[in-house]
């Protein structure tokens, strides 16, 4: 099968110039090394500069820019390159990232994903399929690329088997799996952590405070959990109106073909796998059982001497999280036949840190290039630039307004540069601290849930998005002659309705003072 990337040449007008954009775009890891180096020149430029910014308890707080070209400043560069700016970086955060793909890993390549995807699906009516499909694809943001190359292939041979057209399954699926990203009924995947624990550096490299609306400590990792549990049966249901409304009845009409290689029964739940399934069940009740015993016990919450609540296992969320993935994983793995033994789960972890390779150049120039941002001034500098902007504009009266503007200008910024990560090391450094400064409502939790849905709204019609290429491969399968301007044209019904809704829950939970996390 080609996975080769469509072409402007098959497509006209905005989408190609979409197209012609994005190619004009470096790798994010380029474009944080030419950042980097700008840095590096502007901070020399205007290298004792002073200014004036006010911290959350209202207090000024001044700057001078430090020239990082200076002899002393060259020596930190060199002294903090790897442990305080990248491996250290926020605490730890890389470490926090990769502990989580580990657990992951173990669960995702032991095949319980793809069984779970295959049980639950059989038997559903069928109008019933695209609320299942775009629920269980915002779900299977927990297992990063499985949702990908696993559930949207196996919807299309779902709805081949029913003799319907496959591309109305696909359609369903990736608009669950992509363009429900962000939402989850899981607290502390992946993308939580990832935004969460670096929204929280971002907030205190420039004395933000990292709190709610209440003012109540925020958790880095669950700190927009009501609002993505809320958001999984918006998007559900969303997304299965606009499948039954919109794509199904102009695709149901549309001629497919059933390519003779792949077989129906491929769908089929295997006795290893159903043996493998009651196995993680088990394996489920014994984690959940392990964790509250743990909650109860060593990790029950306590108070200091201070009259401070620590409450331990909220601290360690992410160990939990990650132990209950290798649990259920190792189980299903041991009882369908795919892990003989501990070799093969460690194989397992390896696989998926393979596919962290990119992760790491990534954070090594990321994290030293907010290093620099952080220790020179330049980030403050730019926040305090663009807060008096802002301010100016008479926009700090309307919380509303900078909130839905930052989303328009996030889903603008996604359709010609992707990645969800390097996008959020970007722009979070800048808006969480540039957002609060104009409007003290704009919180870290709230500008990084405005984020979330923005970024993935719009990962169904761009060219940037990684599998973009790879999702038209798959669908081609049925329909050789599909286009990428086709795909676009059938996503785009589900970015609108994600978009405009997702707003507007977002919207109510601010204005109504719910809480986005805890």
């Amino acid at each position: 099968m080609s996975q080769q990337s469509p072409s402007a040449a098959e497509n006209g007008g905005f989408i190609a110039f979409v197209e012609r954009v994005g190619r004009r775009i470096p790798d994010p890891v380029i474009i944080f090394i030419y950042f980097l180096i700008g840095a590096l020149v502007l901070t020399w430029a205007i290298g004792g500069l002073t200014f004036t910014t006010y911290g959350g308890d209202g207090q000024p707080i001044n700057y001078e820019i430090r020239n990082m070209l200076a002899a002393e400043n060259v020596v930190w560069l060199f002294d903090n390159a790897l442990l305080a700016n990248w491996l250290g970086f926020g605490g730890g955060v890389l470490g926090v990232i990769l502990i989580v793909m580990l657990g992951v890993g173990v669960a995702e390549h032991s095949g319980l994903f793809a069984a779970i995807l295959k049980k639950v699906s059989r038997g559903l009516p069928m109008n019933w399929l695209p609320l299942f499909l775009v629920f269980i694809g915002i779900m299977s943001s927990i297992a990063t690329d499985a949702g990908y190359l696993i559930l949207i292939p196996l919807a299309g041979l779902l709805y081949a088997g029913l003799n319907k057209n496959p591309l109305i399954g696909m359609a369903a699926a990736f608009a669950g799996v992509s363009a429900g990203f962000s939402a989850n009924l899981i607290p502390a995947t992946p993308i939580d952590v990832i935004i969460g624990v670096n929204a929280k550096v971002f907030a205190e490299a420039q004395n933000i405070p990292f709190v709610n609306a209440a003012g109540e400590a925020l958790t880095p990792a669950t700190m927009n959990y009501y609002f993505i549990l809320a958001s999984t049966f918006v998007l559900g249901i969303v997304g299965a109106w606009v499948t039954l409304k919109f794509v199904q009845p102009r695709l149901e009409q549309k001629a497919f073909t059933v390519p003779d290689e792949l077989k129906i029964t491929d769908f089929d739940v295997t006795p290893e796998e159903k043996k493998g399934l009651r196995a993680a069940g088990i394996g489920l009740l014994l984690a959940l059982l392990a964790i509250y015993g743990l909650a109860a016990g060593p990790l029950a919450p306590y108070t200091t001497a201070e009259g401070t609540t620590v409450t331990p296992y909220l601290n360690n969320v992410i160990l939990l999280i990650t132990f209950v993935f290798i649990v259920i994983g190792i189980a299903f793995g041991v009882a369908s036949g795919k892990f003989k033994g501990l070799p093969d789960v460690v194989r397992a972890m390896v696989k998926q840190m393979d596919t962290m390779g990119y992760i790491l150049v990534l954070t090594f120039f990321c994290y030293n290039f907010l290093g620099v941002l952080s220790h020179s001034g330049l980030g403050a500098y730019i926040t305090y630039l663009g807060a008096t902007l802002l301010t100016n504009l008479g926009l700090q009266s309307y919380p509303v307004l900078l909130l839905l503007g930052f989303i328009v200008v996030t889903a603008l910024i996604n359709l010609f540069v992707g990645g969800l990560t390097s996008k959020w090391m970007l722009l979070g450094p800048i808006f969480i601290p540039m957002l609060y400064l104009v409007n003290s409502e704009m919180t870290p939790d709230l500008v990084a849930a405005a984020f979330r849905l923005a970024d993935s709204s719009t990962n169904i019609i761009t060219p940037m998005m990684s599998y973009a290429g790879i999702i038209l491969a798959f669908m081609r399968k049925y329909n050789p002659q599909l286009t990428f301007g086709e795909m676009i044209a059938m996503m785009l019904p589900y970015s609108l309705a994600f978009m405009v809704v997702w707003s507007a829950l977002l919207v109510a939970f601010f204005t109504l003072g719910i809480p986005l996390g805890f």
